[in-house]
């Protein structure tokens, strides 16, 4: 199986930035998009962004222009730079990950989710 694991949530002023990061481990062949959503109380779980194993990437409206998605595939790290902060970005921010496993299991895996609280 592949295990996710994000980190870097946490409080922050409105206008503020963090960084998320999402570790891939366990039998690992192949990751394809990785992707971050969130879920706000009471919301359904939302895409916010996508990125391909080439690099290209898209966004929820909401948030183009001010986060900005990354990978470091040599090490199985998507990354999510989020810049200017608004009140409404409060939510759990999840990874997840299109996935082969070694022994050609394709899946799609999700990390345990990393809160986000913006808040003066």
């Amino acid at each position: 199986q592949v295990q996710l694991v994000e980190s870097g949530g946490g409080l922050v002023q409105p206008g503020g930035s963090l960084s998320l990061s999402c570790a891939a481990s366990g039998r690992i062949g192949s990751i394809y998009d990785m992707s971050w959503y969130r879920q706000a109380p009471g919301k359904q779980r939302e895409l916010v962004a996508v990125i391909t194993n080439g690099g290209r990437t898209n966004y929820v409206d909401s948030v183009k222009g001010r986060f900005t998605i990354s990978r470091d595939n040599a090490k199985n790290m998507v990354f999510l730079q989020i810049n200017s902060l608004k009140s409404e970005d409060t939510s759990v921010y999840y990874c997840n990950a299109d996935a082969l496993t070694d022994w050609g299991f394709r899946d799609t895996y999700w990390g345990q989710g990393t809160q986000v609280t913006v808040s003066s």
